[in-house]
């Protein structure tokens, strides 16, 4: 991640640009490692985010409110304490270095005049908020304390002197001559490695970029470049992302060394960078995180699914071999005069093929007794073929609605999508959950994607089971169309017509949809069923999302989305 001295400087100069002079409104602390000052400028209201937790340590503007918890932290209601209407007179950079400096006045108990100042140390794990007072440079308090069993060199503890972080002997990019970058570069065969290791702010991938063809003329031309325009206000930041369109690193100019890569995303100013990078990127970690947590419960649940359908089967096939029984019983029951109290064996004459049978008796019972034993085993063995016949029905829909959750949950793209999920095992008792008194109950409204087909068309996909009953039975009329892959799990899928009659090409395009969001997302020829709304009907006591239609046709095709799409 590139928020190095380059990127701190860029956010220094848009944070003069945009908050000094401002005035402090409202403090918050949404996360234990995270602040959102609440300023008001000559431009409006801004709301400065800052993080010090290891995996999201920056600073930047934001548009949207985080969730403010009920009850504020103590580094938070000492910010309200200190710095309630305080008006921001500068914020500087240390040194080129990864500290942002925000200066405040305001009045002290007294009612005279304190400045005071919000250091920001964006140094990944060990990044720290800091309220210092000015006059005394002492820390008032801190987002995170280190005392001296963490750290015997420097502590963060109210009341401690505020000491800057020790220094890399580094020179300062800002202060790099001609003369520096012919010394750095002077018989260097890794002239990007010679750069991250004597100029301060610089990151690996900057220095890569900046070393170029490793000419020292070069060299310094695309640092002074880069800078003028940080200076001059004409940025090109730019997010990198993978495959997955997760973001995988941003700066506040091109990095040359990733830009064959990555897909580059360019922005405006730098917080509308930032703001994109750790917001898609710690969506999508969270995501991740949420689904591997829900897929394990479904899979440890389909493991026993599946294992109590192999015991059912086997169970089974003792049941409907139990003719034997009958035929035991019959021909006991003609030769009970052969029999005699105490044989544990009788051998008779199996009078439908003419055969010699063996039939076994227990000597605790008398031979009419064992004949009866024999019927109850056959009647027994009987009911129990309709009763694991049933519960193989019963397994296999459990099997089949779980497949269809991890299908949904395979192609969950949003924290809401996942919650959404997992609700929808807490009401089908896949997971226990607890209620808690103060929950409130409340529904979700559906929010179906929603694509456009190229004559126009509506195409709507559900994202879960209980979305695809509420598309399939209350939003769709029974003359739209209804898509499903066959016999694969996959999304509901409903082509709004509203009187219209769809063209082979809308059909192909909502099936190709309707594969896109299946488990057969990835292969090609993919069957897709289609019928009319009106033959969908959802069998009673059925799991969400599971339905049985009628009139259906079937269309080959490959998983895509429509050109014109929209969500």
């Amino acid at each position: 991640m590139s928020f190095d001295g380059v990127a701190t400087y860029a956010a220094v100069k848009e944070f003069k640009n945009e908050l000094t002079l401002g005035k402090v409104e409202k403090i918050y602390q949404p996360q234990p490692e995270q602040l959102v000052l609440i300023i008001h400028t000559r431009n409006g209201k801004k709301k400065l985010f800052i993080s010090a937790a290891g995996n999201h340590s920056a600073a930047y503007i934001i548009d949207n409110t985080p969730e403010n918890p009920p009850t504020p932290p103590s580094f938070c209601m000492a910010l309200r304490k200190h710095l309630s209407a305080a008006r921001i007179t500068d914020i500087i950079q240390h040194e080129n270095d990864r500290i942002i400096e925000i200066i405040f006045e305001t009045v002290n108990e007294l009612g005279f005049s304190a400045n005071k100042k919000l250091i920001v140390e964006i140094m990944g794990k060990h990044s720290n908020i800091l309220l210092v007072d000015m006059n005394s440079g002492k820390i008032i308090e801190s987002i995170k304390h280190v005392s001296i069993d963490v750290n015997r060199a420097r502590q963060i503890l109210p009341g401690k002197l505020y000491q800057y972080p020790p220094g890399q002997n580094k020179k300062p990019f800002s202060a790099i001559t001609q003369e520096d970058m012919n010394e750095i570069l002077a018989d260097s065969l890794q002239p990007g490695r010679s750069i991250l290791s004597s100029i301060q702010g610089i990151s690996p991938t900057l220095a890569e970029t900046i070393a170029a063809d490793g000419d020292p003329r070069n060299c310094y031309a695309n640092l002074r470049s880069m800078l003028m325009s940080i200076d001059e206000g004409q940025l090109h930041p730019v997010v990198y992302l993978d495959e997955n369109k997760t973001p995988v690193d941003f700066h506040v100019t091109a990095l040359t060394v990733l830009e064959d890569t990555y897909e580059p995303l360019h922005f405006n100013t730098f917080s509308e960078t930032a703001d994109y990078f750790f917001r898609h990127r710690e969506s999508s970690n969270t995501v991740k995180q949420k689904s591997n947590d829900i897929m394990r419960i479904i899979k440890a649940h389909l493991d026993k699914l599946h294992l109590k359908t192999q015991r059912l089967n086997e169970d089974l096939y003792k049941a409907e071999n139990s003719e034997k029984y009958r035929l035991y019983g019959e021909l006991l029951t003609a030769n009970l005069h052969m029999a005699k109290p105490g044989d544990t064996s009788i051998d008779v004459v199996n009078y439908y093929d003419g055969s010699t049978m063996s039939i076994p008796l227990d000597p605790k019972y008398s031979p009419a007794k064992n004949a009866q034993n024999f019927y109850k085993k056959y009647a027994k063995s009987k009911t129990a073929v309709k009763e694991k016949k049933l519960q193989l029905e019963e397994t296999a829909q459990e099997i089949t609605y779980l497949e269809s959750v991890s299908s949904h949950l395979e192609r969950a793209s949003s924290v809401e999508e996942v919650n959404l999920l997992k609700q929808e095992l807490i009401d089908s008792g896949f997971i226990r959950y607890k209620k808690n008194r103060k929950d409130k109950p409340g529904r979700n409204k559906p929010k179906p994607y929603s694509y456009t087909l190229s004559s126009g068309k509506t195409l709507l996909v559900g994202r879960n089971n209980s979305e695809n009953d509420w598309l399939s039975f209350k939003k769709a009329s029974s003359t739209d169309l209804w898509f499903h892959t066959k016999d694969i799990p996959g999304s509901h899928t409903v082509l709004l017509l509203n009187g219209e009659e769809a063209s082979e090409k809308d059909l192909f395009e909502a099936a190709a949809a309707a594969a896109f969001h299946s488990k057969a997302s990835g292969s090609e020829n993919v069957p897709v069923d289609y019928t009319k709304i009106k033959y969908v009907k959802k069998p009673n006591g059925a799991k969400p999302g599971m339905v049985i239609f009628t009139h259906n046709r079937t269309l080959y095709v490959n998983p895509k989305l429509p050109d014109g799409s929209s969500f």
